[in-house]
């Protein structure tokens, strides 16, 4: 089972931009399919980007252009780029093994002026 902490959220202004982590454990991250999710308030959680264990990546289509979803296999982890950001890209951000894994804690990005 791999373990994940998410970090690296914030308030940031319109236009702004941030960079998310996913630190993961176990030996089993660079084999892993990894995914970015988030969940706005009162909305359903939604897939963002997802990378797979060859580097191969995939967005969802209010991101693209904006997201960039990245990993290092090294340091097991994964980030998420962000940039251009407007207000309905906030929300509480997840990364998670797919297709199965444990749900971390999150990491909450505001998006406001």
């Amino acid at each position: 089972q791999l373990q994940v902490v998410e970090s690296g959220g914030g308030l940031v202004q319109p236009g702004g931009s941030l960079r998310l982590s996913c630190a993961a454990s176990g030996s089993i991250f660079r084999l892993s399919t990894m995914a970015w999710y988030r969940q706005a308030p009162g909305k359903q959680r939604e897939l963002v980007a997802t990378i797979t264990s060859g580097g191969s990546t995939n967005y969802a289509d209010s991101v693209k252009g904006r997201f960039t979803i990245s990993r290092d296999n090294a340091k097991n982890t994964v980030y998420l780029q962000m940039n251009s950001l407007e207000p309905e890209d906030t929300a509480v951000y997840y990364c998670r093994r797919v297709p199965t894994g444990s749900w971390g804690q999150g990491t909450q990005v505001t998006v406001s002026s």
